[in-house]
């Protein structure tokens, strides 16, 4: 079995969820992929980071880790990349600094989005236009599971390249 392949079962054995499932699209899912359960595993995690650096694309200058999924991942990416990190919340703090980003300054930089799993793509969608209101240049997205249920497609329509670690396609193949 290649490390891709061995990636994947290993990901969906610790987050394939079946039942009834609403999404944050408004769907219903009978299988649902419980990023919790992957991102608690320290090993898992580093496991999956260590496949992500290289989704990475040339030319990025920070991180930014969507709330609260994407947070760990961003994180790790970071530490192992030394490229900075930002944390995009879903709205802005309601005291305080009263931002959505967190972090520091995006304007003029490359800002690639690290994500856990992208089902529609909304909330990409979201901290894209957040981001780029500030500045940030977003072309690229990073994620560990693409469902392959149109994120893809609406994300390309707001001009960003969705680069995922494994697809609704590797985690079916892993089900054996």
């Amino acid at each position: 079995m290649s490390d891709d392949a061995t990636l994947a079962a290993r990901v969906r054995t610790a987050s394939h969820l079946t039942g009834t499932f609403l999404l944050r699209s408004g769907r219903t899912s009978t299988e649902y992929f419980d990023k919790y359960l992957f991102e608690a595993d320290p090993a898992l995690l580093a496991a999956i980071v260590d496949q992500m650096v290289d989704l990475l694309p040339p030319g990025a200058e920070v991180l930014a880790g969507l709330e609260l999924g994407g947070v760990p991942l961003a994180t790790l990416l970071s530490q192992r990349t030394g490229l900075p990190t930002r944390f995009v919340r879903k709205k802005a703090k309601e005291y305080g600094t009263m931002r959505t980003a967190e972090g520091g300054a995006v304007a003029g930089r490359h800002v690639v989005l690290v994500e856990d799993v992208v089902t529609s793509g909304g909330a990409v969608l979201d901290a894209t236009r957040v981001l780029r209101a500030e500045g940030a240049i977003v072309t690229d997205v990073v994620c560990v599971i693409d469902r392959s249920e149109g994120g893809r497609e609406r994300l390309a329509e707001l001009g960003l390249q969705l680069r995922p670690l494994l697809t609704r396609a590797d985690l079916d193949a892993a089900a054996g």
